[in-house]
C-alpha cells in the first residue's frame, strides 16, 4: 500500500498521464489545472494529519465491528462475568466463566483487546518484565450492559436494546441505504431502506417474527427504565400539579408504571394500538386504553409523549399534538416530549443525535428535529408556550402549554 507522503512522490514522478488515468477511473474531465488542484489540496496537510487521517477513515470504515463485538460481548455474557468477578477478571477467569468451544478459546484475547481498546472494558496489564495476567475491568459504558439486579441502581441493564439494533433486520436494512439513495425504481422506490429490505415496515416484520417481536418490546422497556429513572429522581417538577396523565404510544406501560410508582397521587393510563393493550393485564396501578392518538386523546392533565414523535412525519406530528392541545386543559394543561433535539454541542451528544436521525430514516420514515424543527411543530399544532431542556444526556424533555 502506498503511504500519504509516498503519494506525493508519485504523483509528481508519474506527471500528468498517472493523474489523468485516475481521474478517468473515476469518472472526472482531465484538464492540466487538475494537476495542479491535487497537489496543492495534498500540500495543505502536514503528514501528521494525513497520518492521522488515514487511521481515522479506518476507525469508521470498521465501525460495524464495534456493534458486531458489542453484540457479541453481550451474548457471551462478559459483562455479567466480569461483574461475578467483583468487577476486575482475567482470561482464565472469563474463559472458565463464560460457554466457548475449545476451538475458539485462544481467540478470546482478541476480542478482549478489541473492546478494552473502544472503551467497552477497562484493562490492567502486568508491567515489563512481570508474570501474570492483566485483568479487565467495567466501564461505565459496559456497567450499563450487566443484567445482576442492582447493578446499575433501578435502572437495569441496557443489553436488550444494544440487541434490538444489531438484528438481521436492521443491518440488512442499513446495507440497501446506498441503493434506496440512488434510484427510485423497483423496490428501490420504498419508504424506507427497511421496506426496501423487507417488503414490510418494523411492525410488519415484529408481526411475522414473535423473536423480534420480543427483543423489541423488552428493548423499549430497558431504554425507558433507564430515562424514566433519571426523569423522576431528578426532575420531578415536571410532573408537578399533575392529577392525571396519559402515556401516548406507551406500549406496555414501563413509563407510566414509573411516574405512578415515584408519584402515586397521579392517575396514570397508558392509551396504545388495540394489537398492544388488549393483551397486558390490569395491575391496578395503571389504566390500558385501547384507541389511537391520531383520532382522539382522553381528557386528562397531561399528556406523555416519549420516543414518539420522531417516528412520524412532520404532517402527523401536527396532528398527534392538536389531539394533545383538545385533551389537556387550558389552565395548567401541559404535554410532556421526551425526544432528541439535535444540535448539543457536546461532540458525543452530537454524534449520538445524528445517528438516531439515521436510523428513524432508514427504518421509520420519522426523523429527529432541532429546536427550529420542533418549534415550527409546535406552533402548528396551535401551542404558544414550551420550555425544553437538554437534562437526558442527548435526550431533552419539552413541556408545552395550551
Amino acid at each position: 500500500m502506498v503511504g500519504y507522503s509516498s503519494l506525493l512522490i508519485h504523483v509528481n514522478v508519474l506527471g500528468s498521464l498517472y493523474i489523468r488515468a485516475c481521474l478517468i477511473t473515476l469518472g472526472c474531465t482531465y484538464t492540466p489545472c487538475d494537476t495542479v488542484q491535487l497537489k496543492t489540496t495534498m500540500a495543505t496537510f502536514s503528514n501528521e494529519e494525513l497520518l492521522q487521517a488515514h487511521a481515522e477513515l479506518w476507525n469508521l470504515t470498521f465501525g460495524y465491528l464495534k456493534s458486531m463485538a458489542l453484540d457479541c460481548a453481550i451474548k457471551l455474557g462478559l459483562p455479567n462475568a466480569i461483574h461475578r468477578c467483583s468487577g476486575a477478571a482475567t482470561l482464565p477467569d472469563l474463559l472458565d466463566a463464560i460457554s466457548v468451544p475449545e476451538s475458539k478459546k485462544a481467540h478470546l484475547p482478541r476480542l478482549m483487546r478489541f473492546l478494552a481498546a473502544f472503551g467497552i472494558f477497562t484493562v490492567n496489564l502486568p508491567a515489563a518484565g512481570e508474570c501474570g495476567d492483566g485483568e479487565y475491568g467495567l466501564t461505565p459504558m459496559s456497567r450499563l450492559l450487566v443484567d445482576d439486579a442492582g447493578a446499575n441502581g433501578s435502572c437495569g441493564s441496557l443489553s436488550p436494546l444494544v440487541l434490538s439494533q444489531t438484528t438481521k433486520y436492521h443491518v440488512k436494512a442499513a446495507l440497501h441505504l446506498p441503493e434506496w439513495f440512488m434510484s427510485d425504481d423497483g423496490a428501490a422506490a420504498a419508504e424506507t431502506p427497511f421496506r426496501m429490505a423487507h417488503g414490510t415496515d418494523l411492525w410488519g416484520v415484529m408481526d411475522r417474527d414473535p423473536t423480534m417481536n420480543q427483543v423489541f418490546n423488552a428493548s423499549m422497556g430497558s431504554d425507558i427504565r433507564f430515562a424514566m429513572d433519571f426523569v423522576v429522581s431528578n426532575y420531578g417538577d415536571v410532573f408537578e400539579g399533575v392529577t392525571s396523565l396519559v402515556d401516548v404510544g406507551g406500549g406496555t406501560g414501563s413509563a407510566a408504571r414509573a411516574i405512578a410508582k415515584a408519584f402515586p397521587h397521579v392517575k396514570c393510563s397508558v392509551l396504545d394500538l388495540p394489537n398492544v393493550v388488549n393483551s397486558i393485564p390490569s395491575d391496578g396501578v395503571v389504566e390500558y386504553i385501547s384507541g389511537d392518538m391520531m383520532s382522539s386523546i382522553p381528557t386528562t392533565d397531561a399528556v406523555f409523549l416519549k420516543y414518539v414523535l420522531h417516528d412520524w412525519n412532520d404532517e402527523d406530528c401536527v396532528k398527534i399534538l392538536t389531539q394533545c392541545k383538545k385533551a389537556i386543559p387550558k389552565s395548567g394543561g401541559k404535554v410532556i416530549i421526551i425526544d432528541i433535539v439535535v444540535g448539543s454541542p457536546l461532540k458525543a451528544m452530537l454524534e449520538a443525535q445524528a445517528s438516531f436521525d439515521l436510523l428513524m430514516m432508514v427504518i421509520a420514515a420519522g426523523k429527529e428535529r432541532d429546536e427550529h424543527e420542533w418549534r415550527k411543530i409546535f406552533m402548528d399544532a396551535g401551542f404558544s408556550r414550551y420550555k425544553t431542556r437538554p437534562v437526558l444526556g442527548f435526550m431533552s424533555i419539552t413541556e408545552l402549554y395550551a
